[in-house]
């Protein structure tokens, strides 16, 4: 017992800093101060089992010289002053602490501890000893006399608790005996009251059984999450009395929070319960409203949802599935986290157009025909082939027809003819691009397991039309990527076979949707960049670049009403005379398609609206009336004076006002006012005569994604080791032509030597440069093969190249000139650059015939066979070379 438990007069005191322990508690504590450990080591360590301890409660500094003063309590040296000595900073309960010296406020009561558990441990790599003690609080005594034992203090204490013959008669007191009952009862309504949450209070029970009652009121204490003053409080309680009624008082302190806690938890457990009654309640009330026919505006939105859903025209297996997961959100609250998302994915399966259609006007053709010549000028291949579409349709609606693909540079109308083919047939027009588009998801949709899925771009835009039959428009189809989220390209594959999109399958929706009755029309302005399998889905369509002659009547029939239209003029305030129109196209816009020569007849209509904004009209009313202007109007007003009526004349009628009005605001365009508003000429028809002013300088035509052009080489030669130096951004294939090239002039230098050369090597000490001007634009590609032998041989020989000749063709190394692709581009290209002459392979003849004749009556088209054949048609009075031995 501890009672029987003999106190030194002197004990060694371990500080417990902002905690207390209590006679009869156990507590764990790890001291790593070099104090305590020193106070281990030689009070309990060396001592074994013998070995006791004061621990002592201190308070930080702060809160001392805040001015808390603790009280002693009840019990004796209540008159005793709280110590206050320099102590080295060494807190047992907690890790290492600053080793400095500070100022702590000691507590004048402490408990006395033996050790039940001690072990000891070094800590690596610092080689520092650290104690781990178990200790049990004996009984609280008085601190008399507190003074320093090397790193750790001591003091002279004298016992507090009462002794067993004191105890014995003190037990006798009625009173104590009342408060001991009290509190046992307490206790044990505690212990019932946890026993139902916690399953080790079976120990509690015995010690409630077994232990004297004043033991027992310091461990339940102990037990207890209290503040350090209530502590403080309960170590100084010495009198049983007073100690049996503040333990008593906290017992039921813990007991009632307990209470509370029970109290608020069944509160909401029966708030939820009441929300599942209420949703019953309104099961049976809206059970009710069918019965008696009294639906009104307020029934719940969940029921309006299921009748658009059943209204909707869902296929068998796609109900069961929307049904299930209506179901599913019926017994959902709006609280809960995939409420909403259930809701946005019925809605959805209600919004899709699954049996709802365009109904489709009957097809006549010749209307047909009629708007895409209103619409479109020229383009008379590809408008043929829309209208045997059209044919085909109208013979058997329910046709699976190609999926039209229109190829060409921008600006040439791809969109607008899918646009007109909807409106040809009556149905709505969707529009999807899928430029830069590189997740499968925007195609197939998100999987509904991720935050923010959604469905793809094919089903968003049928629930925006709002019918299963539209005409859709895949724009820019060349243009999508991949990465590793997926390949849309791969994902179109299923969309566009009619054999699969029947059932087309995406990952938001989760069951399948027929696209068979969608019409798809897909546009690129290339076909390299398609993969193989997705363009064999297709009917490719090509739309090559308009001749100057028709952008000249795409212009006056189509651009110049449409521009003047928007900007809020007509031709009574701005003329743009034809020759003028001729003059833009030549030197402001060389492109395949109109779109700059829109945005520079937009700049003149800018102009001209500024000029009619601005000018202020003269209307004569009569020989004698001076003239009223709109100036003198606005400056009256504006000075706010009043404003008197003048009369006009009868004499003059509207007729004139009119034409008094039209001929001072007229606006007709000339050449200088093109140059004020567009600047000065952006091309000219000079520029490649300026160009091949020496010899090495060949002009070639080349093919790009906006249309055909006109590519100029350059070659020159330099005193050096014989190397082959290529500028220009030039990709490998066109690095490969130009060594082939030089490959064949040197190999043909003996056969065919320069007039008036007499060397064999042409290489020998001296370097070779060509260079393709833009070197900013990457180039390749086998085409320039007769240029780049072309530009070789005029450098060579030293003599010019036609200025009015342009040329194209791959070659071999034997000399064979092979075709090439994008004829009619190059030519037309040809064409806007004032060139007359154009040499091409000869097998590229069966191409020219997509040439409008408009364009080959003012070209001379040359072909050639070999390469012997290009150098004789490109320079003037035949090739330089002069042929000793034929090949």
């Amino acid at each position: 017992m501890a009672e029987s438990v003999e106190l030194p007069s002197r004990l060694g005191i371990l500080p417990f800093r902002n905690k207390v322990l209590l006679p009869g508690a156990i507590i764990r504590i790890r001291c790593t101060s070099s104090s305590s450990v020193k106070l281990v080591e030689q009070e309990l360590w060396q001592r074994e089992e013998k070995g006791l301890i004061g621990v002592l409660p201190v308070r930080d500094a702060e809160a001392a010289s805040a001015g808390a003063v603790l009280s002693t309590g009840g019990g004796t040296n209540s008159g005793e002053q709280s110590p206050r000595v320099p102590v080295e900073s060494a807190d047992a309960h907690k890790q290492d602490v600053k080793n400095q010296q500070e100022l702590i406020h000691w507590h004048n009561r402490g408990v006395a501890a033996r050790a039940l558990h001690l072990s000891r441990g070094v800590e690596k790599p610092s080689g520092r000893v650290t104690y781990i003690v178990v200790l049990e609080g004996l009984c609280r005594f008085s601190v008399q006399e507190l003074s320093a034992k090397g790193t750790y203090y001591t003091a002279k204490v004298s016992r507090l608790d009462m002794t067993k013959p004191e105890l014995e008669l003190a037990e006798q007191d009625p009173e104590l005996i009342m408060l001991s009952r009290q509190f046992k009862a307490t206790a044990m309504e505690l212990i019932s009251v946890l026993e139902q949450k916690q399953k080790t209070v079976g120990r509690t029970k015995v010690l409630l059984e077994t232990v004297p009652v004043h033991r027992l009121a310091d461990i339940f204490v102990a037990s207890f999450e209290i503040s350090f003053e209530e502590q403080l409080s309960m170590l100084d309680s010495v009198d049983l009395k007073v100690r049996l009624s503040k333990a008593n008082e906290l017992v039921e302190r813990h007991l009632q929070s307990i209470r509370v806690a029970e109290k608020i938890t069944q509160k909401v457990e029966g708030q939820l319960s009441k929300s599942q009654k209420e949703f019953l309640l309104r099961q049976q009330m809206r059970a009710i409203k069918e019965e008696l026919g009294d639906n009104d505006d307020d029934e719940d939105d969940v029921a309006t949802l299921e009748r658009k859903m059943q209204s909707a025209g869902m296929p068998p297996n796609v109900w069961k599935h929307a049904h299930r997961e209506l179901r599913r959100l019926r017994k959902m609250q709006p609280q809960q986290p995939g409420y909403s998302s259930s809701r946005v994915y019925l809605e959805l399966l209600a919004d899709l157009p699954w049996q709802k259609a365009s109904q489709e006007r009957e097809l006549n053709l010749r209307v047909a025909k009629d708007r895409l010549d209103s619409v479109h000028y020229g383009l008379t291949k590809v408008k043929q082939r829309i209208i045997e579409y059209l044919a085909v349709r109208k013979l058997k609606p329910d046709a699976q027809g190609p999926v039209l693909c229109f190829v060409g540079p921008p600006g040439v109308g791809k969109t607008s003819l899918a646009s007109s083919i909807a409106a040809a047939l009556g149905r709505k027009f969707v529009r999807i691009s899928l430029g830069g588009v590189k997740d499968e998801a925007d195609i197939r949709g998100h999987r509904r397991t991720y935050i923010g899925s959604m469905p793809g771009r094919l089903i968003e835009g049928l629930k925006r039309a709002g019918v299963n039959n539209p005409v859709m428009l895949l724009d820019e189809i060349d243009k999508t990527g991949s990465d590793v989220r997926g390949d849309p390209a791969s994902a179109l594959l299923e969309v566009l076979d009619p054999e699969q999109n029947k059932t087309f399958n995406d990952h938001y929706l989760n069951v399948p949707f027929d696209l068979s009755k969608v019409i798809f029309v897909t546009t690129a302005n290339r076909v390299k960049p398609i993969p193989p399998p997705l363009l064999d889905r297709m009917e490719v369509i090509e739309l090559p670049g308009y001749t100057p002659e028709e952008k000249l009547k795409i212009a006056m029939q189509h651009l110049i009403p449409k521009v003047l239209d928007q900007h809020g003029l007509s031709s009574d305030y701005l003329q743009i005379p034809e020759d003028m129109v001729e003059i833009v196209i030549q030197r402001y816009t060389r492109e395949a398609g109109v779109r700059n020569l829109e945005r520079k007849l937009a700049a003149l209509a800018r102009a001209a609206a500024v000029k009619v904004a601005e000018q202020q009209h003269t209307i004569p009313l009569s020989k004698e009336e001076p003239p009223i202007t709109t100036s003198l109007l606005d400056t009256r007003l504006a000075e706010g004076t009043e404003i008197e009526m003048e009369v006009m004349p009868m004499s003059v009628n509207d007729h004139e006002i009119s034409n008094a009005i039209r001929s001072t605001s007229v606006l007709i365009v000339d050449e200088p006012m093109l140059e004020k508003v567009l600047g000065p000429p952006i091309f000219d028809d000079r520029e490649t005569l300026e160009r091949l002013v020496a010899p090495g300088i060949t002009v070639g035509l080349v093919w790009t994604s906006f249309g055909g052009e006109v590519q100029f080489v350059e070659a020159t030669t330099m005193a050096g080791k014989g190397e082959l130096q290529l500028t220009g951004q030039l990709g490998d294939v066109i690095k490969e032509s130009a060594h082939l090239a030089l490959a064949w002039v040197r190999a043909r230098a003996a056969d065919l030597k320069p007039s008036g050369a007499g060397e064999i090597n042409l290489l020998e000490n001296r370097d070779i440069h060509i260079h393709f001007p833009a070197g900013a634009v990457p180039k390749d590609g086998p085409s320039a093969g007769v240029t780049l032998v072309t530009s070789l041989v005029s450098m060579f020989s030293q003599k010019k190249v036609r200025a009015d000749t342009a040329m194209t063709g791959e070659m071999t190394l034997r000399g064979l000139v092979l075709p090439v692709g994008g004829i009619k581009d190059k030519v037309l290209a040809a064409h806007r650059y004032g060139i007359k002459r154009v040499i091409l392979p000869e097998r590229n003849l069966k191409d020219l015939v997509e040439i409008p004749q408009a364009v080959l009556a003012g070209m001379e088209i040359l072909l050639a066979k070999r390469i012997e054949d290009v150098l004789e048609q490109a320079f003037e009075g035949g090739s330089p070379w002069k042929q000793q031995s034929k090949l």
